[in-house]
Parts: C-alpha cells; structure tokens; sequence
C-alpha cells in the first residue's frame, strides 16, 4: 500500500514539473518580440537603464532570471565591501527597470540557483527559447558566438556610439564656412560631425591643423569644439603650398637699364640769407604782443574735455546657456 502511494506521489510530481515547464515556455514564446536573457554583468553595469529609457529595447521582453537575482543576492551578502556594492547596485536596477511603463521586464522563475553556473544557464535558456544574451562578459559573449547564440554587449554598443576623436588628437581639416561668431571657423569629419574651430575665420575654404577641445551631444546631433594647433606653423605651410603652386618657370626679359640725369647741386648765396634774416627780425619786432618768450597759457590750445559718459550702453557678454542654444540652431540649420 505505501508503494502504490509512493509511486502515486511520484507520478503527480512528474505531471507537475511537466505542466510548469509548458506553461512557462508557452508564457516565454506568447510575449511580444524576442527574449533577452539578463546576465548578472549588465545589471551590476548598470546602463541598461539608460538603454531602455531610449527605447532601443522595443517590443523585446527583458527576462532576468531568478538565478541571477541569487547570485546578486549572495554576493551582497557574502562578499567584500566593493562587491557588496555593486551586487547592491544590481539589485536598484532590476527595479528600476520594473518599474519603467515602456519596458517589459519579467522574472524568469528558473530557480533561485543554477547549479551548473549562471553562465551555462542562460546560454541553456537562450538555446531553449531562441532568445538572446544581455552581457558585458568577455567569456560569456565569447561562448555565445560559438554556439551561435544572439549576444547584445553593451560595451560593442557604446564603442560604435563613441566620438571618432577624442579632446587632444589632431588632425588636418577644411574649414568651409563662417561660425556662429565673428572669429570662428567650421568644418565638417567624414561622418558629417559639425567641427567649430575657434579663431579661424581667416582660414576659411583653407585646410588647417586643428586640436579637439571638447564634444557637445544635442538632440540635434553631435558637434565637436577645436583650436589651431599653431597658426604660424598652419600660415607657413598655406605660404610654402601657394609657392608650389606659383613655382611655374617664367620666361626672361632682356632688361635695360635706363641712367637718369643727376640734379644741378644748389648754389647758396650768403648775400640773399643775411637779408632775409634781416627782414624777419625786424617784423619780429615791430609785432605787437607777448614776448617770444613768455610762457603761454596751455590750457587754450587744449581742447577741454568733456566730463559727460557716453549714452551708448554698453553690449553684455552672453551666456554659456546662449552659446549653447545658438550652436545648437546653427547645428539645426545644417
């Protein structure tokens, strides 16, 4: 009797693990889009956040498994302090991510630990569900490719999102057109990357060494800020490319010289000078006034100076935020 009631027992278990096994796989393939397995590395990252904030994410379901949740919580409990952390980080994610209303994030009840490894399970559930990774580990992502599973690494996603060139990298530029202010020049990179060079209006439709400063990410676009790197050395090579131009050879002309006629020297005579000196000392005399050498009064001949301020009111610098508004237009109008 207690058999028959064994195997009885065994038989109802077999058909309960079997009935929560369909009805979570026909709950993984009735959501919308593609499944996305979350591994650890991402949440403890934590810029899936901002991904999903962005919308990339679509109609594609988030499913972080309940296995990855107990790593998380092991080691914010059994760790150091550094990892504690981060496994503490981890864990504000995942509700941040449940509580984002465009974003559909489910808790896969896989168990609260993989005892093959967190790393196997989720390639075991990618594989299972025709699904995808989420991670940021070089191993996992690495497997992953073998065994022709999709993988979403945000770290490949941020490297195709960098600026082409970093502040401090040089480069030679064509500066096309006039900035936003007087003194500023702009160019275009490869990719269309708008390039504000400070102080370059002079080499305009010239192409000119440059340094980047710094970056500006608009909704607009993207818009890089730069310097001359010296602009002695950028007018000497525009000189030496204007002589090579102009090297052509010239034909040369038989010239003559021409010899001009040398002036008379003049002659003085000491007879005409006495007179007119004579002449003006007399009329000197005879001319009423001051004494050609009393003191006069200086203050007449200067023009007096007028205590009242100008009316014109002085123009106000303009703010970093007007700056950065007027770029961004002038980014618009592109």
């Amino acid at each position: 009797m207690e058999l028959i009631m064994i195997i009885l027992l065994l038989i109802i278990a077999a058909e309960a693990t079997y009935l929560v096994a369909v009805n979570t796989k026909k709950s993984v393939s009735k959501k919308a889009g593609r499944p996305i397995f979350v591994d650890t590395s991402v949440l403890i990252d934590g810029r899936i956040i901002a991904i999903a904030q962005s919308g990339f994410i679509g109609s594609d379901t988030l499913f972080i498994p309940r296995s990855v949740i107990g790593e998380l919580q092991y080691l914010a409990d059994n760790a150091d302090t550094e990892k504690r952390s981060r496994a503490r980080h981890g864990l504000d994610v995942v509700t941040e991510l449940q509580a984002m209303p465009n974003v559909k994030v489910e808790i896969f009840q896989d168990g609260s630990k993989a005892e093959e490894g967190v790393d196997e399970r989720l390639l075991k559930l990618a594989k299972q569900y025709n699904g995808a990774v989420c991670t940021i580990d070089y191993n996992l992502n690495k497997v992953a490719q073998v065994e022709n599973i999709i993988v979403l690494n945000v770290n490949d996603l941020a490297m195709s999102l960098r600026m082409a060139y970093l502040p401090g990298e040089k480069i030679l530029l064509e500066l096309t057109q006039k900035g936003q202010d007087g003194h500023q020049a702009v160019g275009h990179l490869t990719d269309g990357t708008m390039v504000v060079v400070e102080h370059a209006n002079k080499y305009i439709n010239k192409t000119v060494e440059i340094e980047f400063i710094r970056s500006l990410q608009t909704a607009a676009g993207k818009m890089m800020f730069a310097k001359l790197v010296d602009a002695k050395k950028n007018d000497e090579r525009l000189f030496s490319k204007k002589q090579q131009s102009n090297s052509t050879p010239k034909k040369q002309t038989n010239q003559t010289t021409v010899v001009l006629p040398q002036p008379a020297p003049t002659t003085y005579h000491s007879d005409r000078n006495d007179q007119r000196l004579a002449d003006n000392s007399q009329t000197a005399r005879k001319a009423p006034g001051k004494s050609r050498y009393s003191r006069q009064d200086d203050s007449s001949a200067q023009p007096q100076q007028s205590n009242t301020r100008s009316k014109t009111p002085a123009k106000r610098p303009r703010t970093s935020a007007q700056n950065e508004a007027s770029l961004i237009e002038m980014l618009n109008n592109q």
